[in-house]
């Protein structure tokens, strides 16, 4: 089974909650952060301060880690796009990006175990759902608007 060095939440799925929880509850005096960008904010600083990349996701405090999980559940939870060649043998999906062991084992794993598994298919760009195929994981909110562009 699949089993990454440690559980942890990398610094810019941080920001990228953060980031989310700024442009839904916008500050209202331009000084003032609600109350998920406080919790998050101070994990991003201890991050930072120690020049960590990870945040470690047993430990993180109870309100970030809500805060977290709630951006979490609105990112796309599997990067399949419907061509899987690990059912034809090959080891890692040339659809995806996965190994066997991660189209096997995703449903068991955490939300930041499935994040390292995206960052790692993400950075290496190679993967079909990059390319050729970028159309199909796509998600509906990114689509251009009816009428628009060529």
């Amino acid at each position: 089974m699949l089993s990454p060095p440690m559980a942890g939440i990398h610094i810019t799925d941080i920001e990228s909650a953060i980031n989310h929880w700024r442009e839904r509850s916008p500050s209202p005096d331009g000084i003032t952060a609600c109350a998920e960008v406080r919790a998050l904010a101070e994990v991003y600083a201890l991050l930072v301060y120690y020049r960590e990349a990870y945040a470690d996701e047993a430990s993180m405090p109870p309100r970030a880690r809500a805060a977290w999980l709630a951006w979490y559940a609105t990112t796309p939870d599997a990067p399949c796009i419907a061509i899987c060649s690990t059912s034809q043998g090959d080891a890692v999906c040339k659809g995806c990006g996965r190994s066997f062991d991660e189209v096997q084992h995703w449903p068991s794993l955490s939300p930041a175990e499935k994040r390292i598994v995206w960052r790692r298919i993400t950075t290496e760009g190679t993967a079909w759902r990059f390319n050729r195929y970028a159309e199909r994981a796509r998600s509906p909110h990114d689509a251009a608007p009816p009428g628009a562009g060529a």
